[in-house]
């Protein structure tokens, strides 16, 4: 195994690879290229060998350049006629010495690698000795159209932001089959590699779940931190969980997705002493991690069932008032705990960011037809939620079970409007919730053009509203009436939502 000593931001891997072929190829190959840019090395070489004499004759070399490009040096790069990912090698990645016989060779490979590596550092910028922030290269694979990848990385890159990252990069593949072993191929996760050595990057977050093997393969290529898609949000939710309840869930949630992807190398996989006299096969240290998780899962789950337990209890108080209950769900982002704060004077934070509040909240409301609710404010959906979350977050959207209608918030400015509607309506199929009456609602409405609010409104059947203007909720609190007490007549979803008096909720 390589001493990786040396690896760092700004430094490559301190060693060069001078080797011959052994079927008589001319030159570098693909993978020469790709173990260039993998291990990180100063430099790769090949020598071309007579197949008559066996003497040297010309020597072919590379290094990664950096993200400004020597363009003096560079040239265009080998391909291999039989290799499918063509484009995993750019020539921008890498500089190309001149070709020539081994004993004519004239350069000074100290200060070519020293001047490299400063330029690398320079493209990097100033970082504040206080910014611990991690800087993250994103990266996303698809088999869907270009137009349905970008939305998905501007999402990701939302996620990226919101869970406190720095994003240096986005890098994006369309292939028509995953890559089973590192799931965007070696040509490209060696692009990945160089580009993110290019931009001085401390982690690889992927748009999709990797497998337990495909994370075990990028990370024997590379040293940085590989993050996909569930641990990136299971983040997110570990930094914004306030309550105990929460806390439980979340390290509930973020354990049962490390428990299948827990690994160990070197020391760390020898086996402990046991048996007599200190013999035996004894166990290894990562059994003795894997039982550990197993048991606190088991813990945890305890915890959370005590958990369930408390909020039925609530619950039957609630059922035993006869107090109708109605839930905020929608899309995370969509604006659920600004309309609750809006409708019932509360005070619960919001912000603008993804998953800005986790933790459920109910509040009681007085329509004006002087009737009382319970109103609560969910965790936010979104595409592809990891399986282990919502499993960890059942007790929490049980209070949406319990729920005599839901409000489905949207919003109406996002260029994803239709992708959110058709995430949350599946993600609530699974949830067994999908039978509950639901009340369409489009929130921003200040956002959007009148003309197209109207047609959104009229395809989708859906009352407009803007939890910034409370003028607009008048219209909301007689449709939650008209729906709770299916004889009053429900009011006009356009008309009367911009023109009526101010609220006088409690």
């Amino acid at each position: 195994m390589l001493d990786r000593s040396r690896l760092g931001q700004a430094r490559f891997n301190g060693l060069r690879c001078l080797h011959t072929h052994l079927r008589g190829e001319k030159g570098l190959t693909r993978d020469d290229l790709n173990d260039l840019a993998i291990l990180r090395l100063d430099l790769m070489a090949a020598i071309d060998v007579n197949e008559k004499s066996g003497l040297p004759e010309l020597m072919h070399a590379a290094h990664v350049l950096p993200a400004s490009g020597f363009a003096a040096q560079k040239k265009a790069a080998p391909k291999d006629d039989d290799d499918d990912d063509d484009e995993s090698a750019e020539p921008e990645m890498f500089g190309f010495l001149d070709e020539k016989h081994p004993g004519q060779l004239d350069v000074n490979f100290i200060e070519l690698i020293e001047a490299l590596e400063s330029e690398m550092a320079r493209n990097r910028g100033a970082r504040k000795a206080s910014d611990t922030r991690d800087r993250a290269l994103l990266v996303g694979v698809t088999k869907d159209s270009v137009v349905e990848a970008e939305e998905s990385m501007d999402e990701l890159k939302e996620l990226a932001l919101s869970g406190d990252l720095v994003v240096l990069d986005t890098m994006v593949q369309r292939r028509n089959q995953l890559d089973p072993a590192t799931l965007v191929g070696k040509g490209k996760l060696s692009e990945i590699i160089i580009r993110s050595l290019q931009r001085g990057a401390d982690m690889i977050v992927f748009d999709r779940e990797l497998s337990p093997a495909q994370v075990r393969s990028i990370n024997a290529a590379t040293d940085l931190k590989i993050v996909d898609r569930s641990q990136l949000i299971l983040d997110i939710f570990a930094q914004r969980a306030q309550t105990s309840e929460g806390r439980i869930q979340v390290e509930l949630a973020q354990l049962k997705y490390m428990l299948p992807r827990l690994s160990g190398s070197g020391a760390e996989m020898s086996r402990l002493m046991g048996g007599i006299g200190g013999r035996g096969p004894g166990e290894t240290k990562l059994e003795v991690d894997r039982r550990r998780v197993r048991d606190r899962i088991t813990l945890l789950e305890q915890q959370l069932d005590k958990v369930r337990t408390t909020r039925q209890q609530r619950r039957a108080q609630r059922s035993r008032r006869e107090m109708p209950v109605v839930s905020i769900v929608g899309y995370t982002n969509a604006g659920k705990s600004t309309l609750l704060n809006a409708l019932t004077q509360s005070k619960v934070h919001a912000e603008q960011r993804m998953f800005a509040t986790l933790d459920p909240t109910s509040r009681r409301l007085r329509l004006p037809q002087d009737q009382e609710i319970i109103i609560n404010d969910t965790v936010g959906f979104i595409r592809d939620l990891p399986k282990d979350l919502l499993t960890a977050f059942k007790a929490t959207l049980e209070e949406v079970e319990q729920s005599d209608l839901l409000i489905h918030l949207v919003d109406a400015s996002s260029p994803q409007l239709e992708n959110q509607l058709a995430s949350v309506q599946r993600i609530l199929g699974e949830l067994e919730m999908s039978n509950i009456p639901q009340l369409l609602v489009f929130n921003k409405m200040d956002l959007v053009p009148p003309v197209e609010l109207e047609h959104l409104c009229q395809t989708h059947h859906a009352l407009p509203v803007s939890a910034l203007e409370r003028r607009s909720l008048s219209a909301l609190a007689d449709a939650i009436s008209a729906r709770l007490n299916p004889q009053a007549p429900l009011p006009t979803m356009v008309d009367g939502a911009a023109n009526v008096a101010d609220l006088t909720f409690p």
